[in-house]
């Protein structure tokens, strides 16, 4: 007597840095936390983020990595706009230093005696997720047609040398319209099964009078080869 049997799988979503983890991708937070100390690290690390990118959501942040040792930490900023996030001599810097360290005392998060900040210019913006996303947003928040806005970004983006593909989706009340939806625009392939495929993603927010506008943004820059970690 023969028995088929069927295996059914459910499909899972998976974020594409987090896929990727390890192989051509690397951590964003390096520590290494004894007993005891990893949940308040990692506590830190969290607050630490949301009180960078609510305070710095205008200038195009890219990414923010954090990196302690015995007696330090290391904060690196990177961004498109590093002479607006430095000022003049430093001074916005030194300002967001020292707000930084109280909203931390605030939270009961303790910070290391050498505390630093650093800031890393961001050389191709449009090759970004997270910078054409925080694009994106600024084009919904000034009442831009919404069609208009990712297309136009959408061409900015494969006008890159880097880009192989992009692809950009949005969801809400778009428009103003009484139901939500989703519209998607693409160009080229992503191919995100790949694990050496250089695919950067990132997820964004707009906010409007009639509801706050989802957007997703994926951009492909070929394969890499090379064992070096990005």
């Amino acid at each position: 007597m023969i028995i088929y049997v069927t295996f059914t799988t459910m499909s899972k979503v998976i974020h594409p840095y987090s896929h990727r983890l390890g192989i051509i991708r690397g951590w964003k937070s390096r520590w290494f936390g004894a007993r005891g100390e990893y949940q308040k690290f990692l506590r830190g690390d969290v607050l630490l983020r949301e009180y960078l990118e609510k305070r710095l959501r205008n200038n195009y942040i890219a990414d923010i990595e954090i990196e302690r040792g015995g007696k330090s930490m290391k904060v690196l900023i990177k961004t498109s706009r590093p002479g607006m996030l430095i000022g003049r001599a430093g001074e916005h810097m030194q300002k967001l230093k020292s707000d930084l360290v109280k909203e931390m005392r605030r939270q009961k998060v303790s910070l290391p005696a050498e505390f630093s900040i650093d800031v890393e210019e961001v050389r191709s913006p449009e090759s970004n997720a997270a910078i054409v996303s925080h694009m994106i947003e600024e084009g919904l928040e000034k009442r831009l047609p919404f069609r208009r806005v990712i297309k136009q970004t959408i061409e900015k983006v494969m006008a890159n040398r880097e880009v192989k593909g992009a692809r950009i989706g949005l969801s809400g009340r778009l428009g103003g319209a009484e139901m939500s939806r989703t519209e998607d625009l693409k160009r080229g392939g992503i191919p995100l099964q790949t694990f050496r495929a250089d695919i950067d993603f990132a997820r964004g927010r707009a906010h409007l009078p009639y509801g706050d506008i989802g957007i997703k943004v994926w951009i492909y820059k070929g394969q890499v080869f090379d064992k070096q970690k990005q």
